[in-house]
């Protein structure tokens, strides 16, 4: 895993999607090219292809912050992002879903952030991403589950930012991931640590 600073770290060169897709959806790649905050990090991707999962997955490092960055839940303070933190996403295949996982500096899991979406790709320039579709939940240790940004979502329909047919899919998504975590039988979940590993010795493989 190679370690960049935020200065030397590679912006993409020429566009991997076209200036009409721009305007309509966010897209977020596991990479976090362009996140300010983060002056140093190191940066891993693996394609995973089993029974269980089939995809890509990204580890992102954090090895320098400018800041740490907080997010308040039902008033309590998280923090998701500061020196030593690492990022696990997931972008499986054919899916509606991405599931980022946030490991603290001392390798616990903090929460699972599973944004839902249209679509999961990837970019030769930046790596996987998706198109965000605004609904989230997220899912901390305890076992509480948070619904997220249901008014954006409510928003980008107004605005027609998004088609009818993105906003019945969002729902739909969100709706059936939401059954499947009451029902504890979101498999992906469980097989975060696993995969972490996968890629850390992936990485310990091409180094040595």
């Amino acid at each position: 895993m190679k370690e960049l600073s935020a200065n030397s770290f590679p912006i993409a060169q020429g566009r991997c999607r076209t200036e009409s897709e721009a305007a309509m959806l966010k897209r977020k790649y596991g990479s976090r090219y362009d996140w300010k905050r983060i002056v140093k990090r190191e940066y891993a991707e693996k394609y995973i292809s089993t029974p269980r999962f089939t995809g890509y997955v990204t580890l992102f490092k954090m090895n320098e912050v400018a800041a740490p960055l907080y997010k308040t839940y039902k008033g309590r303070a998280v923090c998701i992002a500061d020196k030593g933190y690492s990022w696990l996403q997931h972008f499986p295949d054919g899916m509606h879903f991405s599931v980022t996982t946030v490991f603290d500096s001392n390798g616990q899991i903090v929460q699972w952030y599973i944004d839902i979406c249209r679509e999961n790709g990837y970019c030769s320039a930046n790596g996987p991403w998706m198109d965000d579709l605004f609904l989230d939940l997220i899912v901390l240790p305890s076992g509480e589950i948070i619904e997220k940004d249901i008014d954006e979502l409510e928003a980008a329909l107004n605005s027609q930012s998004i088609s009818d047919d993105e906003f019945a899919l969002a729902w739909k998504e969100f709706d059936r991931i939401k059954t499947l975590l009451a029902e504890n039988s979101f498999e992906l979940l469980e097989l975060t640590k696993e995969h972490l590993l996968i890629v850390k010795e992936n990485i310990e493989g091409e180094q040595s």
